[in-house]
């Protein structure tokens, strides 16, 4: 193994290392020495790829945040209206589902808001470009509010601990399903076979 990859796996074990810590005590309460002493290195070694604690909570998030500015790009790109509400939501559940930790955190952490904050300095800002994306650039004042309520509201149901025991793909449906509702959006025949189904299992039970 080359000395890049095992610098790399160092770094990746150790925001792995310091996103468990922050869910456990908040970035305010995880010191540095504190992810040193959970990976088993020194100091020193969490030196060598990050100077201050601010640099490993915005490399934390940037995954995320470089995802979500991705799959907003891909969705500005669909020919009609439908393709791009449902590819911007799919991808902001996507992302919910993939990253619940760091949904939790952005929940109710300062810290890992002020490091996205950081991170997205001189880039529109994302809730305004998924609103946009959503439901157009000059929404009614319910519509605004709507957006804002399914933005917010997905979040923190796909971050919260109550749904911890949920895997991944029944929690993305329900989240997918449960904004096209909320967009108004048609329902798709895909939930509607399997909301039959499971009736039918329910009855059959």
């Amino acid at each position: 193994m080359s000395g890049d990859t095992v610098a790399e796996d160092t770094r990746s074990r150790l925001l792995a290392t310091a996103l468990k810590l922050f869910s456990e005590h908040g970035v305010g309460g995880t010191s540095l020495q504190m992810i040193a002493d959970e990976l088993g290195v020194t100091k020193a070694a969490v030196y060598y790829h990050f100077k201050t604690k601010d640099e490993i909570t915005e490399a934390v998030a940037a995954p995320a945040l470089q995802e979500l500015l991705a799959r907003m790009d891909e969705a500005e790109r669909q020919r009609t209206r439908g393709a791009q509400i449902d590819h911007a939501l799919s991808g902001f559940v996507d992302l919910i589902v993939q990253y619940r930790s760091l949904i939790a955190l952005f929940n109710s952490d300062p810290g890992i808001i002020r490091a996205i904050d950081r991170s997205l300095n001189g880039v529109e800002n994302f809730a305004a470009r998924m609103r946009k994306l959503l439901v157009g650039p000059d929404p009614d004042l319910a519509t605004a509010l709507t957006a804002n309520v399914l933005l917010a509201g997905l979040a923190l149901a796909g971050g919260s601990p109550e749904q911890a025991h949920l895997d991944d793909e029944t929690l993305r449906v329900h989240l997918f399903d449960i904004g096209r509702r909320m967009l108004g959006r048609p329902k798709r025949r895909g939930s509607a076979r399997a909301e039959g189904s499971a009736s039918m299992g329910a009855q059959g039970a």
